[in-house]
């Protein structure tokens, strides 16, 4: 049996945390954010007096992805004020519009480098994170993405695993983490389903890379799957009645979704309409669904996640960032809004430990951010004693979360 669950961080995530909100010592006073247009979308600036530590970024904040990216400019500015409001040396946030396409992150890079970006959020989804890292590595600036996840934006050989650009971390699991550990879990309770099927989109990194390490692990835990065929890409992405049907008739009764929510909105109205209730699935992409405009919310009911970041949980750290993102923003924070967040309370912590100033240069910056994340423990909203390797990838525990009445709830056994 489950239970719902009502989950803490320990003790030491308020300690670190608080130390984190004292980065980057320097001149006192704190400033305000606003907002202001920029060339290739909308940029956030800390508007404060004194020195400033440029942290530029860019996603999808219009377009079909911008649930995502819109999370992640908000809780970014919500973070940045909380560092400033302490005093000390400024950060300064740039958010610029990608809108999930490689060719305007290229774009957005370049403004962001001709504004004097000194450290980044890297983009929001993963095929712009591929476009623009080796630039990030070439330039020798730091960055650290909330969301883009695929091996794509770490490696420059990501079949392989090899070839870390060094400079580029990620602050969410990577592809493969999460396709093995939607396995594991699936094969720890068997209540979910025995016979599992599978929809994908297979011209996406994000999406392909967890379906071949869900595969794979799913294979070493004897896992059964009947319907594995479920492909879609860009060009037959409103119809998904005929995979369902052949999962139906496969007798999957899980069907695991590692795509987005918008897709995954379409899939989940398109069964109900054929009278197909499987227990459906999903990965951290499909946060965000709850908030899509048009979408019947119900018929989300009961589906899974696994996301390092639960909105219900009752520490203290949560309970004030989703009571400060819902005053401003009127909603509440998804899994990419809290690590946008962890991004910036890791890049003030990293910058406070390693002594950092303002008058820096990018690439003296970069060297001991980079020094910092891959020896440093961080602690935040999506998980306790966060560490990295030399190749940017963070290690920490997913939560798994169901859909119940409209919010998302922690779940175990």
């Amino acid at each position: 049996m489950k239970k719902i669950i009502k989950s803490s961080l320990a003790v030491a995530l308020s300690v670190c945390m608080a130390a984190a909100m004292t980065a980057c010592g320097g001149s006192s006073g704190a400033s305000s954010s606003e907002s202001a247009p920029a060339e290739s979308g909308a940029a956030t600036e800390s508007a404060g007096a004194g020195a400033t530590i440029k942290i530029g970024g860019s996603g999808p904040l219009t377009g079909p992805a911008a649930v995502y990216g819109q999370a992640v400019k908000n809780a970014a500015e919500i973070a940045v004020e909380e560092v400033n409001a302490r005093g000390g040396l400024q950060f300064e946030l740039n958010m610029q519009d990608d809108a999930h396409d490689p060719e305007k992150a290229v774009t957005a890079y370049g403004v962001l480098k001709d504004w004097g970006m000194q450290a980044s959020l890297a983009t929001v989804t993963s095929a712009p994170g591929a476009a623009v890292s080796p630039s990030y590595a070439e330039d020798k600036i730091f960055a650290i993405t909330p969301s883009g996840s695929s091996t794509s934006v770490i490696y420059a050989d990501p079949d392989n695993l090899s070839g870390a650009f060094g400079n580029v971390f990620q602050m969410c699991f990577t592809d493969p983490n999460q396709g093995t550990a939607s396995a594991d879990y699936i094969a720890a309770h068997p209540e979910l389903g025995s016979k599992i099927g599978i929809i994908y989109k297979n011209d996406d990194n994000y999406s392909k890379g967890i379906f071949d390490t869900f595969m794979a692990e799913a294979a070493a835990k004897g896992l059964n799957v009947v319907y594995s065929e479920g492909t879609f890409d860009d060009s037959n992405a409103q119809d998904f009645t005929v995979q369902l049907g052949k999962a139906q008739e496969a007798g999957a009764d899980i069907l695991f979704l590692p795509i987005y929510y918008d897709p995954a909105s379409l899939i989940l109205t398109q069964a109900n309409g054929m009278g197909y209730k499987p227990t459906f699935f999903g990965v951290d992409g499909m946060d965000g669904i709850l908030g899509l405009e048009g979408f019947d919310t119900s018929l989300a009911d009961g589906v899974y996640l696994l996301t390092p970041f639960s909105a219900d949980a009752t520490d203290e750290l949560t309970v004030s960032f989703v009571s400060k993102y819902k005053q401003k923003f009127g909603e509440v924070p998804n899994q990419f809004a809290a690590d946008a967040y962890d991004c910036v309370y890791a890049i003030a912590q990293a910058c406070e430990a390693a002594g950092v100033t303002a008058d820096m240069s990018s690439e003296e910056i970069c060297t001991k951010l980079v020094e910092q994340f891959t020896t440093m423990t961080f602690s935040g909203l999506t998980g306790s004693e966060m560490k990295w390797n030399e190749s940017g990838e963070v290690t920490k525990s997913p939560k798994a979360v169901v859909i119940k009445d409209g919010v998302y709830v922690g779940v175990e056994d």
